[in-house]
């Protein structure tokens, strides 16, 4: 079996302005970034909002395992597989962090014959947009630190400075650090503070659930970086920073246009984690695909109960969006760790948002023809259809019957609805996600959680959509216990904290941390780079 760079290096990519005719784009429209990459600026949907938009289909999956089950892999299949039968079709998709690629997952640009194309710079630096972040956020933690040490107005109390660092890495030794050692106070106001990974960032979500660049310079405004003494939240356009920081962010907003192995248009756009963050990619870029195909094939990190969650509750309701049809991916290796239970789970939640599913079976080549035809018929008794598909080894060939089967369900009348009213109490919103989406039997808010949400309620920012950090292992908030429990289970919330510039309410769970760590053997001991410039050990 070839490797999934030994794959990408084998391929011919069409010109990048090539792949822009076949979306009726311009040269003028885009902006080159290289042969394979450009960027296209969001002024061009000023000429394409009055046409119509395309069907959106959102691919998410049971729980997974540690390695994942090819979510990323069946997105990009799919969409070649719709292009096969005839649809005009792209893909949207999160852009790879360097903390997982350089970690334990890998890349994040599909696999075999099912990626996105130039693997190697989508995989590492890109356009360089996830740096844009780190620098933008960067920025506002570095002169909120002046700010105190200059002693400026309005005043911060600096045990209460709620900005931390960033950094598109894994590094454990990161998370807790002093700042403003040494020198006589030279070197700052000492204090507490810590970095976390730039999919964590608020400024990831916040660039991913903007418009327009207009939109993004308003909503970096209202971050809260911290309180005064009488605890009044300090928003970065009291300190004057948020222009500068979407000057940071003036060419990141703009989406990102590549191709897939089978040369169909994909836009990798937008980073956040789907256990910490809302885990989708951009709205600029899901909205702008649907005006330039038909079918616009995205995905949401992790299992249902956190991407499609929040893709539903929070992306969806933020840009106005109605999907068409989900695809739920389930693995004989998921399976085996999680059965049966958990699948009904995740097409329990999907339908209780009223949009009908379909299941993948992504093979892999361990698997044999008669269990996968067993999951199969398994699958097939829970009133959902299922389909075995082979993205990674036959592209868009191995998902034909899957893609025939969305382009159906895409026909079909859509009651999508949300499960919960913005006006509802915060801790009505997390209770009825817990029960609904996870299955809890109840939900146990501690001393610190209640203060929490009553402060953020007295602030205003009680109408606002919950984001939910927990365990993407589980559907509970313990990462050890698989499947779906059958005697219940409670999730237990620790404390929350609002992101009034994204737009949400953070809510945390079990033991959820921003700042991840590398494995014993990293995958970067793995990747190398010859006298030529030739990469490899990537995947």
């Amino acid at each position: 079996m070839r490797s999934d760079i030994e794959i990408a290096q084998s391929i011919e990519l069409r010109p990048i302005v090539e792949l822009a005719w076949s979306l009726g784009l311009t040269g003028d429209d885009i902006v080159p970034y290289g042969r394979y990459i450009a960027k296209i600026p969001l002024s061009v949907m000023d000429r394409l909002n009055d046409g119509p938009d395309g069907k959106l289909v959102l691919v998410t999956a049971m729980s997974p395992t540690s390695m994942g089950e090819g979510k990323t892999t069946t997105t990009i299949g799919l969409g070649q597989a719709l292009a096969r039968i005839g649809k005009r079709s792209m893909m949207a998709i999160r852009e790879p962090s360097l903390g997982p690629c350089m970690g334990v997952k890998g890349g994040a640009a599909g696999g075999g014959f099912s990626q996105v194309l130039p693997m190697e710079d989508i995989n590492l630096h890109f356009t360089g947009d996830i740096h844009a972040v780190s620098t933008a956020h960067n920025l506002l933690a570095a002169v909120v630190d002046n700010h105190l040490h200059h002693r400026h107005s309005p005043e911060i109390n600096p045990r209460h400075v709620v900005w931390k660092r960033v950094m598109d890495m894994n590094d454990r030794s990161l998370r807790s650090i002093i700042l403003g050692l040494e020198d006589q106070g030279r070197n700052g106001v000492m204090r507490e503070d810590g970095f976390e990974i730039t999919a964590a960032s608020e400024i990831m979500a916040i660039l991913c659930l903007s418009n327009d660049l207009k939109e993004l310079k308003e909503k970096i405004g209202g971050v809260i970086v911290g309180y005064d003494y009488l605890r009044k939240p300090i928003c970065a356009k009291d300190i004057g920073v948020n222009g500068a920081m979407a000057a940071l962010l003036k060419h990141a907003i703009n989406p990102n246009l590549v191709q897939s192995v089978e040369g169909v248009p994909v836009l990798v756009h937008g980073g956040p984690f789907a256990n910490i963050a809302h885990g989708c990619n951009t709205i600029a870029a899901t909205k702008m695909a649907r005006k330039l195909a038909d079918y616009t094939v995205t995905e949401a990190g992790f299992g249902a109960d956190l991407g499609a969650e929040k893709f539903f509750h929070i992306k969806c309701r933020a840009a106005k969006l109605t999907p068409s049809a989900v695809v739920l991916v389930v693995t004989k290796r998921a399976h085996a760790l999680h059965g049966m239970g958990n699948i009904e789970k995740h097409l329990d939640t999907l339908a209780r948002f009223g949009v009908p599913a379909v299941i993948s079976i992504n093979r892999f080549l361990a698997d044999s023809d008669a269990e996968l035809g067993e999951l199969k018929k398994r699958c097939e008794d829970l009133g959902v259809p299922a389909v075995i598909t082979d993205l990674r080894e036959a592209g868009g060939d191995g998902g034909l019957e899957l893609a025939e089967k969305v382009a159906l369900l895409c026909e079909k009348p859509c009651a999508f609805r949300m499960l919960y009213a913005l006006e509802d109490p915060l801790s009505v919103k997390v209770q009825t996600v817990a029960h609904q989406v996870y299955g809890a039997t109840g939900v146990e808010f501690s001393q610190q959680a209640l203060a929490d949400l009553r402060t953020i309620e007295n602030m205003g920012y009680g109408h606002l959509p919950v984001c939910i950090a927990k365990t993407q292992s589980s559907l509970t908030d313990n990462p050890k216990i698989p499947g779906f429990p059958k005697d219940g289970f409670t999730i237990t919330v620790s404390s929350a904290k609002v992101s009034a510039g994204a737009g949400f309410v953070v809510i945390y769970t079990g033991k959820i941390l921003a700042m991840p760590g590398l494995p014993k053997n990293p995958a970067a001991l793995a990747i190398d780079v010859d006298d030529d410039g030739t990469i490899s050990g990537l995947f």
